[in-house]
């Protein structure tokens, strides 16, 4: 294991004469712990932000950046004596853990005055658990599976492999591609899938959703958004989409067979392109049920704020 440390302090800044000149003083931790097959990562800050990158060698190299509000030299050591930080390997798994002590019972501001940013490069075979309370999640392009959580950042990953379920309360959701199983929450922005080829299941609160391709079943709803989605082949398992707020513009294959039942307060259904018998239509047009090729698995539509339509790609 090789292990180094490097300091560094950034330029001051000036907080207001009530509470003083302040620096953000930098501490650098660097591990590096050397693997022989697949394993996984498991990371937890509070306050920072994680970043995993895959590597060429097998190899895991971690960045610990600490970021302390002091200052001084002097305060800021005596403020990391109070962080937790554990850098530690498990055969092949490797643990990165940074926690602060608790908030003071009357303290106002921001806490805690220690950040911790988390970067890592492994094999691309690695699984990764990464949660984090205060700041965004990039993964690139892995093969296992990861679990991923923040309460305050945007998660942005590359092309996963294996079952992802990625969750966030205060930022968007990017997916390049997906081979596995995806389920993405977030209460505070919007979610962008390039392609997803196992079943995905997506929810906001307070943004769109957009699927560029989609190869296998699809649930998707916000509270705050439009909905637009892309359907790959034919229709292995149910679909639905639903909004609050928007509209829903799905395109499907022009020889995919399914049950089309589509509902919308707020605005009309439109079907262009495809082969149609219908079931039940309403006298607004804002409400169909119909066959499509024949029928064959659900796609269930439904929008409080806009209208709906499904086009042939």
């Amino acid at each position: 294991m090789n292990t180094s440390s490097r300091f560094c302090l950034s330029a001051a800044l000036l907080l207001g004469p009530a509470l003083g000149a302040f620096a953000r003083i930098e501490r650098i931790v660097e591990k590096s712990f050397p693997v022989t097959g697949t394993g996984t990562l498991h990371v937890e800050t509070h306050g920072g932000e994680i970043r995993v990158s895959p590597s060429n060698d097998a190899v895991v190299r971690v960045t610990a950046k600490e970021k302390i509000r002091a200052g001084s030299d002097a305060e800021a050591d005596e403020l990391l004596k109070k962080l937790s930080l554990t850098l530690e390997q498990r055969g092949n798994d490797v643990s990165v853990v940074a926690k602060y002590e608790r908030q003071p019972f009357g303290f106002h501001g921001s806490w805690p005055p220690v950040q911790v940013d988390v970067i890592v490069t492994l094999p691309a075979s690695y699984a990764t658990e990464l949660h984090t309370s205060g700041g965004p999640i990039t993964v690139g392009d892995f093969q296992g599976k990861a679990e991923l959580h923040t309460s305050g950042g945007k998660i942005s990953l590359g092309k996963m492999g294996g079952r992802v379920d990625a969750k966030t309360s205060g930022g968007s959701i990017t997916l390049e591609e997906a081979g596995d199983a995806v389920e993405l929450k977030t209460s505070g922005g919007n979610i962008s899938v390039g392609r997803s080829n196992g079943p995905a299941e997506l929810s906001t609160s307070g943004g769109s959703i957009k699927v560029e391709s989609v190869a296998s079943s699809l649930r998707a709803h916000t509270s705050g958004g439009s909905i637009r989605a892309n359907i790959l082949g034919p229709l292995k398992r149910e679909c639905s989409l639903s909004t609050s707020g928007g509209s829903v513009q799905v395109a499907v294959d022009k020889a995919a067979a399914f049950r089309l039942d589509a509902a919308t307060s707020g605005g009309g259904v439109d079907v262009d392109g495809l082969t149609m018998t219908v079931e039940k239509l309403s006298r607004a047009r804002n409400q169909l049920t119909a066959t499509i090729n024949g029928g064959g698995p659900l796609l269930k539509l439904r929008t409080s704020g806009g209208g709906i339509a499904v086009r042939a790609n």
